[in-house]
């Protein structure tokens, strides 16, 4: 069930001629969360929420203009999220620009150490982040003290799932084994719950899935580009082998760095960066984004709301970025509900339509 306002009305069964002496105020102290959170998924040991955010943009200054100014309302805006059960949250050690590197754990650290709600919330986060495969880490003690530094900036005891953030295979493969190994170690020293991967390809997946399984550690993830702009054939490939390997596809950028938002247009582009990709992009994806556009109307959603709600329909978790309590009130609504298989059907016969596709991450191995 969705809620879309603190505000709750109740309507109650009497007569005709009683409800017109009978009138009740509207409750606006009541907050229900907007879907029930007890709603949750298994992946590997884990039980996190059918959706987690994002945490790319804090302290991104290039790409996402992060200020500092803008702390303030990113906790209000993970408050929001855990009291609403949100309880996965994805990071990275390399994330923040310049000298901000790692201000994205250290944010999520400070928000876990001061969050007000309760307890059993509190506990419940899982802190999903991923270690840089940088040149100068080329030994499985160096990935091992990488995960320490995220444990320290994120003032936690034990990370969630602990994630090569790339592979090295295209440019450096023997770097390759040494990553997996010092996976395999934060895993044996029980610096982290779970281990997991990003941006790998199908072959390279199966690869570091059965040397895992041989050393008797547990592939739980799998992170890759993946939306209706992300339907290629290898982002298909993968989701086909998560599943057959028992392995949870983690979604990042579903809505497509924000082309899926049906926000944007060839004469209102976001600034920056961003701004280049849309430009080239968004002219081929009008069939896309009318069908979504048509979906959303008629369930009385928001577009975001329905391209995250398929990614969810596809058995992944997707994890749209957040900076606003205004982003993150709009992402909840995609949970409680489901597409039906006619508009998955139509929302991906209008993806193949659309000319246009996704630039794929280049650290992406085969």
């Amino acid at each position: 069930m969705a809620f879309t306002s603190s505000t709750v009305s109740f309507s109650c069964c009497f007569s005709s001629s009683a409800s017109k002496d009978i009138s009740f105020p509207p409750i606006k102290s009541l907050k229900l969360p907007l879907f029930w959170p007890w709603q949750k998924v298994k992946m590997g040991p884990l039980s996190v929420s059918p959706m987690g955010f994002g945490t790319w943009a804090w302290g991104n200054q290039f790409l996402w203009g992060y200020q500092e100014s803008m702390d303030t309302e990113l906790q209000q805006t993970f408050n929001l999220a855990v009291e609403n059960g949100i309880n996965l949250f994805d990071t990275a050690d390399s994330y923040g620009t310049g000298r901000l590197n790692g201000k994205s754990e250290k944010l999520l650290g400070k928000f876990i150490q001061e969050f007000e709600g309760q307890k059993r919330l509190q506990d419940d986060i899982v802190i999903a982040t991923k270690f840089a495969a940088y040149p100068w880490r080329l030994t499985p003690g160096q990935f091992v003290k990488a995960c320490r530094g995220s444990l320290d900036r994120l003032q936690i005891n034990q990370i969630g799932i602990g994630q090569l953030h790339w592979s090295t295979a295209n440019y450096a493969p023997p770097q390759e084994l040494a990553l997996w190994d010092g996976l395999v170690a934060m895993y044996e020293k029980g610096l982290v719950r779970a281990v997991g991967v990003s941006n790998y390809g199908p072959s390279q997946l199966v690869k570091i899935h059965d040397y895992l399984k041989a050393r008797g550690v547990p592939l739980c993830s799998a992170q890759v580009q993946f939306s209706l702009l992300s339907m290629g054939e290898s982002q298909l490939e993968i989701k086909d082998i998560c599943d057959s390997l028992g392995v949870r596809l983690i979604s990042y950028s579903p809505l497509g760095l924000g082309m899926l938002t049906g926000k944007y247009t060839t004469s209102r582009l976001p600034s920056g960066p961003r701004g280049l990709l849309f430009r080239q992009i968004l002219p081929g994806l009008e069939p896309l984004l009318t069908s979504l556009r048509e979906i959303a109307q008629r369930r009385r959603k928001t577009v975001p709301q329905v391209a995250i709600n398929w990614c969810i329909c596809k058995g992944t978790i997707p994890i749209p970025g957040i900076k606003t309590v205004k982003q993150a009130e709009e992402n909840l609504g995609a949970l409680g509900w489901r597409l039906s298989l006619d508009e998955l059907l139509q929302l991906e016969y209008a993806s193949r339509e659309s000319p246009k596709k996704m630039i794929q991450n280049i650290f992406q191995t085969r």
